[in-house]
């Protein structure tokens, strides 16, 4: 079994973005996401694949949802999406980084992301 990253890394500025990183590339761990889970806490996060879309049904707290395309370079985010809404459709989303409201507010269109395991 080859090990998932568990960091994510800002590659503009080399900024730790996230160092407890699970993964939801399953058609079950997709579909529950962070439905039931605690608030994320500062530098946790979800990396959702495939995905181009998300919601926020049943969850109790807003969090900060960053689409990707294939390359982990940022194409889109919305920033403290409450409980209870649909994002957009994102046509070239290939990931969606699901992170603490709040925490994504530094990432533009265009920066890249990078996966590393440490």
């Amino acid at each position: 079994m080859t090990a998932k990253a568990n960091t994510i890394i800002h590659a503009p500025s080399n900024q730790v973005l996230v160092t407890k990183l699970r993964h939801a590339d399953s058609y079950l761990t997709r579909l529950r996401g962070l439905i039931g889970a605690p608030q994320l806490e500062l530098q946790e996060g979800i990396l959702i694949s495939p995905c181009k879309q998300v919601h926020t049904h049943f969850m109790k707290y807003p969090i900060d949802v960053v689409f990707l395309d294939k390359h982990l370079t940022v194409i889109n985010k919305i920033e403290a999406m409450p409980p209870w809404r649909v994002s957009s459709y994102v046509a070239v989303a290939r990931y969606v980084l699901e992170l603490p409201a709040y925490t994504a507010q530094y990432l533009e269109p265009a920066d890249q992301l990078r996966l590393e395991t440490r």
